[in-house]
């Protein structure tokens, strides 16, 4: 197999051969000053570089080294850059693991730590580049926007998946910015009328005298401005999906024609007379109670469960455990690549606040917070005041699996005894286990 390929940035001739001869198990490219640097970096694409900070025409600071790791990086920002400092370069060494360096190294270097950490450089930087792949695959899923560790959300993508094949309406409830847009774009993609259009309109963005011909469309001379014929958004959609956002908004007056377009699948423009078939997928969502409304005489109710075939409740980022660090994170990569940063982490009170934060807007909310953060953090680490949350401690809860199964165990046993009211036979029927092991749990949990 061949040799990974390493660069080497160093300008003392004698610590160019020791490194040659101490890295064998490499294919070394050398560079001596920032300019040949960059020419090998262009001509090789090293994934590890170890570079002196010293570099000609400044050999005595570290002008040039910083500038070479800045541009390094810039170039390639997922190459590993190794530094090789002496004990009175602290600070240069610091700015530089604060400018994204990946690790550094005592000058002169000993041979099998250096070794050690070129290889976990590059075991980093294969695990990545892997990711990377996985995600491009993944790219290729209709469902791919969504991102949940949640088991909530994805039995609703499985429900997605199984109802996109059938031709059935599909009501989207759940709060604003929690993603049910996606969620449409994504049964569309999932059907077979992914080849046709996926026309979107929003019920509450429009005014309420537009969103009739916005909808059906009109003919020339219905109105003063009808100049032409113009085709409404349900006619664009012809053998596609049809997507209504907020259909909870819809005034009481247009329902009505929603509810016969629904029934019997044709429209008539504003102005005209004759019907239109039309065959559409129709997908609603919005963030309001509908049967309520229903109740309240503000939505019909015949057009209610018309929308209801298929009804599918999107959890908001608040009941989904975990995401919001897991979208914090893939929100936090994608911009610094679309802002051209470089990648931060989140500081540890950066992710108790993300954690504990109640996120009313959502992913929406989210996405803006940490977009805000990556163009505006200056330090080495994103906080939350560059999130615009406030403080909040790190859990004391511990993540130690062993400390969190005998809490979660200690809370079932003393759930279990107050169900059973003391009674030890009922209390081990109701944890499933019999009346020895509850004995032995509740003497390891010193419970009487």
């Amino acid at each position: 197999m061949a040799k990974p390929r390493l660069l080497v940035v160093e300008d003392d001739p004698g610590l160019q051969t020791q490194l040659r001869w101490s890295l064998d198990a490499y294919e070394v490219a050398l560079a001596e000053d920032r300019p040949s640097a960059m020419q090998q970096m262009r001509r090789h694409q090293p994934a590890v570089v170890t570079m002196d900070l010293g570099l000609p025409p400044d050999p005595d600071g570290a002008s040039e080294g910083l500038a070479l790791l800045q541009e390094i990086l810039q170039q390639a920002p997922d190459t590993k850059v190794i530094v090789l400092s002496g004990n009175r370069e602290r600070a240069n060494t610091l700015k530089a693991i604060g400018m994204g360096a990946y690790d550094f190294h005592q000058k002169p270097p000993e041979p099998e730590l250096l070794t050690l950490t070129i290889e976990r450089a590059y075991f980093l930087h294969g695990i990545q580049q892997e990711i990377g792949r996985m995600r491009q695959t993944q790219a290729d899923s209709p469902l791919a926007g969504i991102l949940s560790r949640d088991p909530a959300m994805l039995k609703i993508c499985r429900s997605i998946e199984r109802v996109a094949p059938s031709s059935a309406t599909v009501l989207l409830l759940g709060d604003s910015g929690s993603g049910k847009e996606l969620l449409a774009r994504g049964l569309h993609q999932l059907s077979g009328r992914r080849d046709k259009r996926f026309v979107a309109i929003n019920c509450a963005a429009i005014p309420e005298h537009l969103l009739e011909s916005e909808l059906f469309g009109y003919e020339k001379g219905a109105f003063t401005g009808a100049q032409r014929q113009t085709p409404g958004k349900i006619e664009l959609a012809q053998g596609g999906t049809f997507f209504l956002d907020e259909i909870g908004d819809m005034p009481m007056a247009l329902q009505v024609k929603m509810l016969r377009f629904l029934q019997e699948r044709v429209i008539e423009r504003v102005g005209g007379r004759s019907e239109i078939e039309v065959d559409v997928r129709v997908v609603c969502a919005t963030h309001r109670n509908l049967p309520s409304l229903a109740q309240a005489g503000q939505f019909r109710e015949d057009l209610y469960y018309r929308l209801s075939e298929i009804v599918l409740m999107v959890p908001a980022l608040r009941e989904r455990s975990g995401d919001a660090v897991l979208l914090a994170n893939h929100f936090r990569n994608r911009f610094s690549t679309s802002e051209r940063r470089r990648v931060l982490g989140f500081s540890p009170e950066a992710l108790a606040a993300i954690e504990s934060h109640p996120w009313p807007g959502n992913v929406r909310e989210l996405e803006n917070c940490v977009r805000r953060a990556v163009i505006m953090a200056d330090g080495p680490q994103i906080g939350p005041a560059d999130l615009g949350l406030a403080e909040c401690a790190a859990p004391e809860i511990p993540l130690n699996l062993r400390k969190v199964r005998e809490a979660a165990e200690y809370q079932a046993v003393i759930r279990a005894l107050a169900l059973a009211d003391g009674n030890i036979l009922k209390a081990a029927e109701h944890l499933g286990v019999s009346r020895p092991t509850l004995y032995d749990l509740m003497s390891h949990h010193g419970l009487k």
